[in-house]
C-alpha cells in the first residue's frame, strides 16, 4: 500500500466548488513522516521509544474496516496492521558517553510481520519486510520481520537507559515483560505537541474534509422536512462524503430534533422531527485519514420561531465573540485568564433569560472547542496556549430540556498569526440565510 495512496484522487475532486487542488506526492510526505520522527526523538531525549500500530481484529474491523493508531499513522503514515516502530536518538554531541555504540545503531526501524497467505485471502495482500521495494515504499532504511522485535530491542536498550511508548495501550504490559527493569515512560504528550502544529499539507486535508463535510450539511437542509426520520437526514449526509471518496465519518454522526436537541451526544438517530422544531446537526467527515466537526442548528419547516431566534442569536453572537478573540497566546481552557470559553460563556450569561427569568449561563454545559487534525478530538497538550498552525473548532451551545430548545453552532478555526481564519464560512450561519436554504428541494415526508 502506498502512503496515502489515495490521497491524490480525493483532492482532486471539484464537486463542491473547493479552490484549486492541493497535490501531495508519497514523497514529499515520507519526508514529512521521517521528520516528525527526528523531532520526537530529539524531544524525548536518551530514550528508545516503541510504538505498536494496531492488529487485525476480525470482529471490530468486520463492523469498520481497519484504521491504524493515529499516533502510529502521523509518525509513520502506515495503513497496514501488525507493524511496529522503533526509533533510538544518537547524542548531537560525539564526546557524549556511549556515542559510538549508538552510532551503530539504527535510528529507526519498522518492524513488519511476515506475510499470510491465508490470511491475505480475507484481507487482501500485505506488504512483507522482505518484499524487495519494502523500504522504497514504507520509506524507512531499515524493514525487519516483526519476529525480531524482541531481540532488536535488547540490543537497542543496552545503549538506552529509558524506554517510551503509549502507556495506556495494552501493549505496555508486553514491553514491562521484554524490560522488567527499565523506567517506562509515556510518549504521548510529546507525540501531541508536535500533532498540534499543523503542516500546510494537513491543513489543505482538513480543509477538504471540511468542504465535503459543508457539502453535506448543505444537502441535509434540502432534505430536512417534517415528518422525516432523524436517520434519513444523517443517510443523506453519509451519503455525500461517501461518494466524495473520504473513508468514514469522523465521529457518531448526532441528528438531533425537538428534545432529542438537548442532548450533547446523541447519536441514537431514531426520531420523527415535526414542523416548529429545531434540528441540531454535528456531523462530520473523515477524509485522507483527517477529521472536520461541523454543528448547524436549523429549523425544521423552514423558520424558527421567535424563542427560538432569540436562542440561536444568542449561541451565534457568543460564537462570533469568541472567534473575534482567536489568536496564539489565547487558550480552550475554562480555568485561564486567557480563555476563550469565557469569553462565550460571559456573552450567554448576559444575554437573554430562561422561562424563569435566570440567565442562561448555565444551559452551556460543555467546553468551548478542541483540537481537530487525525481524531476528531485530536491529541494536545493542555498546558501550551494557542499558537498558529493550530486548528481548534469554537462551538458553544444552549441547551433547554424544559423547552425541548438545544442550540448549537460549530465551526472549524485555523489559528494564524494574527487572528483566526474561518475554514468554515461557506455555510451560512446567520439565521435569515439559514432559513432561506432549509426545505428546498426536500422531497415529501415518507411517513414510515
Amino acid at each position: 500500500m502506498r502512503v496515502l495512496q489515495s490521497l491524490a484522487a480525493v483532492l482532486l475532486s471539484s464537486a463542491f466548488g473547493m479552490a484549486a487542488p492541493v497535490r501531495i506526492t508519497d514523497t514529499h510526505m515520507t519526508e514529512q513522516y521521517h521528520a516528525r520522527r527526528a523531532d520526537l526523538r530529539k524531544a524525548l531525549g536518551e530514550g528508545v521509544t516503541v510504538l505498536f500500530g494496531r492488529t487485525e481484529d476480525r470482529e471490530e474491523d468486520l463492523r469498520t474496516g481497519f484504521f491504524q493508531e493515529s499516533n502510529f499513522y502521523y509518525l509513520t503514515g502506515w495503513q497496514e496492521p501488525g507493524a511496529i516502530l522503533l526509533l533510538a536518538p544518537l547524542p548531537e554531541d560525539s564526546k557524549t558517553p556511549g556515542y559510538e555504540a549508538k552510532a551503530k545503531l539504527p535510528r529507526e526501524i519498522l518492524f513488519l510481520p511476515e506475510r499470510n497467505p491465508d490470511q491475505e485471502k480475507w484481507t487482501g495482500r500485505k506488504l512483507g519486510p522482505s518484499d524487495p521495494d519494502a523500504k522504497n515504499i514504507t520509506g524507512f532504511e531499515a524493514v525487519m520481520p516483526a519476529e525480531r522485535f524482541e531481540s532488536e530491542l535488547r540490543k537497542v536498550l543496552e545503549a538506552y537507559p529509558r524506554l517510551y511508548t503509549l502507556v495506556d495501550q495494552p501493549s505496555t504490559a508486553r514491553l514491562r515483560q521484554l524490560a522488567p527493569l527499565r523506567d517506562i515512560s509515556g510518549a504521548a504528550l510529546a507525540i501531541a505537541k508536535l500533532r498540534m502544529h499543523k503542516s500546510p499539507e494537513e491543513i489543505a486535508l482538513i480543509e477538504h474534509a471540511t468542504d465535503v463535510t459543508l457539502e453535506a450539511h448543505r444537502t441535509a437542509w434540502q432534505r430536512a422536512a417534517p415528518g422525516l426520520y432523524e436517520y434519513q437526514i444523517a443517510a443523506a449526509m453519509l451519503d455525500v462524503y461517501q461518494d466524495a471518496g473520504c473513508e468514514r465519518s469522523a465521529y457518531a454522526p448526532i441528528v438531533g430534533s425537538g428534545p432529542n436537541s438537548v442532548y450533547l451526544h446523541y447519536s441514537r438517530n431514531s426520531r420523527r422531527m415535526d414542523a416548529g422544531e429545531v434540528l441540531l446537526m454535528d456531523v462530520g467527515a473523515e477524509c485522507a485519514g483527517y477529521a472536520s466537526d461541523i454543528t448547524r442548528t436549523i429549523p425544521v419547516g423552514g423558520k424558527f420561531t421567535r424563542r427560538q431566534r432569540e436562542i440561536y442569536e444568542i449561541v451565534l453572537g457568543a460564537q462570533k465573540a469568541a472567534i473575534a478573540a482567536v489568536k496564539p497566546g489565547q487558550s480552550l481552557s475554562k480555568t485561564v485568564p486567557n480563555s476563550l470559553y469565557h469569553i462565550a460563556y460571559d456573552y450567554i450569561d448576559s444575554h437573554g433569560k430562561d422561562l424563569h427569568g435566570e440567565s442562561l449561563g448555565k444551559y452551556f454545559t460543555h467546553g468551548l472547542g478542541h483540537h481537530v487534525g487525525l481524531d476528531v478530538h485530536d491529541a494536545y497538550d493542555p498546558s501550551v496556549q494557542l499558537e498558529a498552525g493550530m486548528v481548534i473548532t469554537i462551538e458553544p451551545g444552549i441547551y433547554i430540556p424544559e423547552e425541548n430548545l438545544g442550540v448549537r453552532i460549530e465551526d472549524m478555526v485555523l489559528v494564524t498569526e494574527h487572528g483566526a481564519k474561518l475554514l468554515s464560512a461557506a455555510l451560512p450561519r446567520e439565521p435569515g440565510e439559514v432559513e432561506k436554504l432549509v426545505g428546498r428541494g426536500a422531497p415529501a415526508a415518507s411517513g414510515r
